[in-house]
């Protein structure tokens, strides 16, 4: 999609942490369809392991949905807004302009796949401009999943630490969440983050995908569980 230059330009504070209102005005909206979005996967997976858990919780009928959808806001924020954020900050602490831009198309996509139950996250991304060498590029790129594998040991330390407990799901929910963002990010293939951070330093690469891998290999291996 095409955004005029106005949309683009940020002054005063060039460079500078900041938001402009049209970034905060595309973040609202791709947190709250993306949301959506998971809900209405989770609700037509009918994941007894999660749905019995929200209706124990918030009670059957749209108690259990309008739970389900407020959580899921909360994993979004921390999975997908998180790891946008962490690209962007980087990059504006290199001096670079760098601000969120929502895809309607892409989100239009991913609402209309989650009617069917197939999740196709592709909300927007972080719009970089300015001077980039190698090296800041990769730094910038190692920022959004490094976010997702720290949220994904968040997830799994609290996944072990209450398994057995009704809230061994929502842990379960952002380890399995962050362990795929993670991993997926991390590919080798343009234009996912893997391929800037391979360009960058192959060693940094292997690394982070290792630690990714292990994380995800560990949640599917292992059994969690509740009693009510």
């Amino acid at each position: 999609m095409d955004f005029s230059q106005d949309e683009y330009r940020v002054n005063p504070g060039f460079g500078k942490p900041r938001f402009s209102k049209i970034e905060l005005r595309d973040i609202v909206i791709s947190i709250l369809v993306l949301a959506l979005a998971f809900t209405l996967v989770y609700a037509s997976r009918n994941n007894k392991f999660i749905m019995t858990a929200f209706e124990s919780v918030f009670g059957t009928g749209a108690g259990t949905y309008i739970g389900l959808f407020l959580v899921c806001i909360g994993l979004v924020i921390i999975s997908f807004f998180l790891h946008e954020m962490g690209h962007k900050f980087v990059a504006q602490k290199k001096g670079l302009w760098s601000e969120y831009r929502m895809f309607p198309a892409g989100l239009g996509l991913t609402l209309i796949l989650s009617f069917a139950g197939f999740l196709f996250a592709a909300p927007g991304a972080v719009m970089i401009s300015g001077h980039m060498t190698e090296e800041t590029n990769g730094k910038i790129s190692i920022a959004g999943p490094v976010v997702n594998i720290v949220f994904a040991a968040i997830g799994i330390v609290g996944c072990y630490a209450l398994n057995g407990d009704i809230l061994v799901v929502p842990f379960y929910l952002l380890a399995t969440l962050n362990a795929s963002l993670a991993l997926f990010n991390l590919i080798p293939i343009p234009p996912l983050d893997g391929s800037k951070i391979l360009k960058w330093n192959v060693m940094v690469w292997i690394g982070a995908i290792a630690v990714a891998a292990v994380e995800f290999i560990l949640l599917a291996r292992t059994g969690f569980y509740y009693y009510l």
